[in-house]
């Protein structure tokens, strides 16, 4: 069987050292030379040898930059005769842009998926495992012979769950109607209610939640949600709630992306008690604040790798 190398972006770096703490001597650690020019462009070079090896690289669609390297980066290794190419994209950057609405809107998850789909295939072909999609449909926009991969933290979301209630009854809720039968099936193995918010929107970029579809007076709630950005859908859910007469309200995501001192805001809204997520985007990590638990995907990972050799 090849040797299983791994190599990461640089915003991945600390995701690609938690699975090889797992992994130990069975993965080899890939060595990269990374350097940025000032007229903006990018130097890279691979290292390590890649020739007829089983390539793991870890890299998310965070940003164009990023994107761009874990592309360059994919297409030096099948230029270097690796055996085989699996890239591990935790969170996929533009999921929420699958489908146009409006005349002339770009699908940019798709596009991203197109752009993937045209590196050259390894003798063992190519694969895209991509972790809690916002869509599950986005698998279908890759071409050509590229396997994607859906992983879900299912486990990740119950077990936290159960931690957080602490042995109390609780409500998993959703912060709108677009994630109710997500949250109604993992509710469903939890074997307690599920709760969602009837939304209405105003404007452009208003809404408003017109009702709450379950009884929350005096109950905990633990709210999932795939992704929280900004937190603004997330503090106007809680708040829905909590006017419902909910106790304390928990919040897991699996991606915690927190773009534009999101995570301040659910703090300073005073509404919710604890936040827990997974390291699937480096936004996460760079918050330091004991209302924030981190959780790592890097088990999900080297299990998925393992169930392909069991």
């Amino acid at each position: 069987m090849p040797q299983k190398i791994i190599f990461a972006t640089q915003h991945y770096l600390y995701l690609k050292d938690r699975i090889l703490s797992i992994a130990g001597s069975a993965w080899e650690n890939g060595e990269l030379d990374i350097r940025d020019f000032p007229d903006g462009e990018h130097y890279h070079r691979i290292l390590s040898n890649v020739s007829n090896k089983e390539v793991i690289l870890l890299g998310g669609t965070i940003d164009d930059k990023e994107t761009l390297e874990l592309y360059d980066l994919a297409s030096g290794c099948i230029q270097l005769g690796a055996y085989s190419l699996t890239i591990i994209i935790p969170f996929f950057g533009y999921s929420t842009m699958e489908r146009a609405v409006k005349y002339g809107e770009i699908v940019k998850a798709k596009t991203r998926a197109v752009l993937f789909s045209s590196l050259p295939n390894t003798s063992r072909g190519n694969r895209i495992v991509m972790i809690d999609l916002h869509v599950d449909g986005i698998t279908w926009y890759f071409e050509n012979d590229v396997r994607p991969v859906h992983l879900y933290a299912k486990e990740f979301v119950m077990n936290t769950a159960m931690e957080l209630a602490a042995g109390k009854p609780f409500v998993l809720a959703s912060t709108d109607a677009g994630r109710a039968k997500w949250v109604e099936s993992l509710a469903n193995d939890l074997h307690v209610p599920a709760a969602f918010a009837f939304k209405r929107r105003l404007s452009g970029d208003e809404t408003a939640i017109t009702a709450i579809s379950a009884d929350v007076k005096n109950k905990t709630v633990i709210i999932y949600d795939d992704m929280i950005r900004t937190g603004g859908s997330l503090i106007h859910a809680a708040q829905s709630y909590r006017d419902a007469g909910a106790g304390d309200i928990f919040v897991i995501t699996t991606h915690g992306i927190f773009a534009g001192n999101g995570f301040e805001k659910i703090k300073s809204s005073g509404l919710i008690k604890k936040v827990v997520c997974t390291d699937t985007h480096p936004g996460a990590m760079a918050i330091k604040d004991p209302m924030l638990l981190v959780k790592s995907v890097d088990q999900l990972i080297f299990n998925y790798f393992q169930s392909q050799h069991s």
